[in-house]
């Protein structure tokens, strides 16, 4: 059973519809699907969905694709509700996900999640009063190897610490640009920090 409560009815809109740009991508995942398998679309819809409407997804829009698929409400709201990457209640414009899972932990995550917390003034899943960033924690993102990571939006920040994820806030904030993936210099992708350590030299082998 979902724990995530949705919006209260002062923040719901009365009625969804996709604008014309995302109901075109809407068509090309339904017609993704053969006769009869149409409902498979769901979980993107939502996405799309989602995408349209500043990063959550109101009841309004669960009942507007469940008719589009010809599919039950209560079979479209179980998907919703079902899905943590689908939010049922309006976030910042930076959705910052703390990883929370065992390698993050050991490494630091709980530092992390106090220093979003702290700089930007808001507790888990609280907006920040510019508008600006959601704090949730998750369970594993699957960046173990460059543990503590954060998924913010659609974008990993990984090899983190306090003073690197402050950084990476305050840029976002700013509208700078900020390097995607690990934050460690000395690394490269998922390579071992200092590059290669074997088989290094011509002619091995």
């Amino acid at each position: 059973m979902s724990t995530r409560g949705f919006a209260p009815d002062n923040l719901q809109p009365g009625s969804f519809t996709f604008d014309d740009q995302t109901l075109a991508l809407a068509n090309a995942e339904i017609a993704k699907y053969p006769d009869g398998r149409q409902q498979s679309a769901v979980i993107a819809l939502l996405d799309l969905a989602q995408r349209q409407n500043a990063g959550w997804v109101p009841t309004a829009a669960i009942r507007m694709i469940a008719e589009m698929l010809a599919m039950p409400e209560i079979r479209a709201f179980e998907v919703a509700t079902f899905y943590s990457m689908f939010n049922l209640a309006p976030v910042g414009k930076h959705l910052v996900q703390v990883c929370r899972t065992t390698p993050c932990w050991l490494r630091g995550s709980d530092d992390l999640t106090d220093a979003c917390r702290t700089h930007l003034g808001v507790e888990l899943g609280e907006i920040s009063d510019d508008g600006e960033f959601t704090v949730v924690e998750v369970e594993c993102l699957g960046a173990c190897v460059n543990a503590p990571m954060a998924q913010i939006n659609d974008h990993y920040y990984e090899d983190l610490t306090v003073e690197r994820m402050t950084a990476v806030l305050d840029a976002l904030r700013a509208g700078d640009d900020v390097a995607i993936g690990t934050q460690e210099p000395q690394r490269q992708f998922s390579a071992p920090i200092g590059g290669p350590t074997t088989l290094v030299a011509t002619g091995e082998g």
